[in-house]
């Protein structure tokens, strides 16, 4: 096993409560991959709530292995076969996928079903970029307009020509999402969030009458990317597709602002700031549209539905997680608080209707 390079991103000791059974895990693996040398050291990924990310290095190997999480689960969420399938699927035509390996839905190994893949090492910017990585105003332009740019490329995938219209529902996908999204809310909802029937309604009264059907990512963040090690503007990989699917790219959009935290958003806001669009150089969101209608050569007059869908969405992701931990279904301390996020989220959504109105 070599030393990574500075900056490159690193997992760390497995959190208490969600080891694997190294043995178990290692003969297996063996068995399907005889090639493998030395025993493997398995770390684990703080980055994402959902999804449990491990690094597993052997003497010659260096693989992630993707799992769901313990505990109850959202019937459509946490299908690690999809996620395998549908990266496999996109390869030829996407060439930010990782290289997948393998997967199994046969429980007796981990406890669940689970896929690898092929480690893409590079720089994942969180909340903040490494401390050894300064990049210039200029440049920090440049890596938010080459992520934006890695997106778009997605959505301007001819997904009939390359056959991948099977990845999806097709027409209909707004109303599904709007009704889907609401339905999950009520469903995992605490005694400490609000009901917010109001904005639901809303939502279910406001959807655009006009959907353009593509491939989408669904969680598109830049703690989803990979950034090449030597230029730290490219981006060299995509990850975690877990909620892809072929669907609205504008609806797609709205949920990557939802994470987007700009450097004068109020304090709450910055204190949730997972990626670094706050850094001199990066865009606002307004910007961000702009840009990306743009290039896709596309009119939205009013995006108010898209940025409220996606900061509800966002809300329900953020309680689902809540659930498990209320419930004791995962002992991660960072969740103890998400139902405060929840509650900051939904004033957002209803300020915003009331600034679009």
């Amino acid at each position: 096993m070599t030393a990574d390079a500075k900056g490159v991103d690193q997992a760390r000791a497995v959190r208490k409560g969600e080891e694997l059974p190294v043995a178990k895990l290692q003969a297996y693996l063996k068995q399907h991959f005889p090639e493998l040398e030395g025993d493997v050291a398995v770390t684990q990924y703080s980055g994402g709530a959902s999804n449990w990310t491990y690094r597993l290095q052997f003497a010659n190997a260096d693989w992630i292995l993707r799992r769901p999480p313990a505990g109850t689960k959202a019937k459509s969420a946490h299908d690690m076969g999809r996620e395998y399938r549908l990266q496999k699927a996109l390869a030829p035509v996407y060439p930010y996928v990782p290289k997948m390996l393998h997967y199994t839905d046969d429980a007796s190994i981990i406890g669940d079903e689970f896929y690898l893949m092929e480690r893409i090492a590079g720089i994942i910017p969180r909340q903040s970029m490494p401390r050894e990585l300064t990049l210039t105003t200029t440049q920090t332009r440049q890596l938010c307009e080459h992520a934006l740019d890695s997106l778009i490329a997605l959505h301007r995938i001819d997904i009939e020509q390359h056959h991948l219209t099977e990845l999806g529902k097709g027409k209909g996908y707004t109303e599904r999402q709007v009704l889907g999204w609401n339905k999950r809310y009520r469903q995992a909802k605490t005694w400490n969030v609000p009901k917010s029937e109001g904005i639901m309604r809303w939502l279910e009264q406001h959807m655009p009458k006009h959907e353009r059907l593509c491939m989408t990512h669904n969680d598109f963040r830049f703690d989803n990317l990979v950034l090449d090690v030597n230029d730290p503007t490219r981006i060299i990989g995509v990850l975690d597709w877990e909620l892809a699917t072929i669907g609205n790219p504008l609806m797609d959009l709205g949920n990557s602002l939802a994470y987007w935290i700009q450097a004068d958003d109020d304090a709450i806001a910055r204190s949730t700031r997972r990626q670094p669009t706050h850094l001199p150089g990066m865009m606002t969101r307004q910007e961000v549209i702009n840009y990306y209608c743009q290039k896709m050569d596309v009119e939205v007059k009013d995006f108010t539905f898209y940025e409220v869908f996606g900061l509800f969405r966002l809300s329900v992701i953020a309680q689902q997680i809540y659930y498990r931990y209320h419930h004791k279904q995962t002992r991660n301390p960072a969740f103890k608080h998400f139902w405060f996020l929840v509650n900051y989220l939904h004033w957002r959504c209803r300020r915003c209707i009331k600034k679009g109105s």
